[in-house]
Formats: C-alpha cells, structure tokens, sequence
C-alpha cells in the first residue's frame, strides 16, 4: 500500500478507490482515517454513503451522516443523502430537523430536500404538505430531468388527492 501524508491525500485515495468499484479497498482507508482523525467529517461522510447505500446498515450510516453533520455543519452534499435515509426509515423528527437545516446551508440542492419532504409526507398521506413541498420543489429545480420527476409527484399526488376525496350526494324529492 502506498504511504500517503496528509488526511486529505488518504481521503483522496478512498474516494478514487470507491470511484473505481474498489469498496472494501476505500471502507479500509476511510476507516484508518476515522482511527486517526475522529473528527474528519467527511470520512464519515462517506462512511455513511458506504453503510446506507452498499451494506444497507442503516444505523451505522444514521450514526455517520449525523455526525458529518455535527461536525462541518456547512458540507452541503451530506443533508440529501442523510434526508433521504430518515425519510426511507420514516423518522418525522429528524426530516423536520434536518430539513430546516439543509435549508440554511448553502450549496444543499434544495430542490432535492423539498422533494424529499414532499415524499416523506406523501408516505404519511398528508397530501397537503406532499403538494406544497412538491410545489417548493418545483420552484427550486434546474435540471429538465428531476423538473420531470416533480412533475410526476404533483401528479401522483394530486390523483391520490382525487382518489381520496370524499363525495357525499344528497337527495332531493
């Protein structure tokens, strides 16, 4: 193994290595960085894209995600990826919390939490707050592609917004 000076060179390094599909290679140097440096925020940063997305342990990658965030609260890139693993594991406290807080944070895709929340809440069947955070979205969104992925939420939602709504008939004589 190459000796390698700096925590940023051995960070560079595990990046490369997960770049190019070498997981256990970069899960090792990110690991060793974490026994030196602790306090490397964007180790765990990684740590926690490693955990949710290619070993799906969804605490361990809670636990790293948080402390990204705790640690270089300004890193814009961990509040989607952490948003998105309190949406999937339906925890309402931290949406709200970290939402607000990507929200305030410049370079978060903003877009991307709206849409976010607008799915949290869609899972609840809160339909409202799903179409207003949907609608935020909306306004935030630069890309064509995700503007067409919100525009399939507004409408997914507004269908189950119809399929829900009660009639009530009333006969007259």
């Amino acid at each position: 193994m190459d000796n390698y000076y700096s925590i940023e060179e051995k960070y560079l390094q595990a990046v490369d290595e997960l770049s190019f599909g070498e997981a256990p290679k970069g899960l090792n140097i990110l690991n060793q960085i974490i026994a030196d440096e602790p306090f490397y925020a964007r180790a765990h940063y990684q740590l926690g894209m490693i955990n949710y997305y290619k070993i799906q342990d969804y605490q361990t990658a809670g636990y790293h995600f948080k402390t990204c965030m705790e640690l270089e609260p300004s890193f814009p890139d961990n509040y989607t990826h952490y948003l998105d693993l309190v949406v999937f594991l339906n925890m309402e406290k931290h949406v709200e919390a970290i939402s607000a807080q990507a929200l305030m944070v410049p370079g978060v895709d903003k877009a991307r939490v709206y849409q976010l929340t607008g799915l949290f809440h869609e899972k609840q069947k809160n339909w409202d707050k799903a179409l207003t955070a949907y609608q935020d979205a909306f306004m935030e969104v630069t890309e064509k592609d995700d503007r067409k992925d919100i525009e399939d939420c507004l409408k997914r939602v507004r269908l189950k917004m119809k399929q829900t709504q009660v009639y009530t008939y009333v006969v007259t004589e």
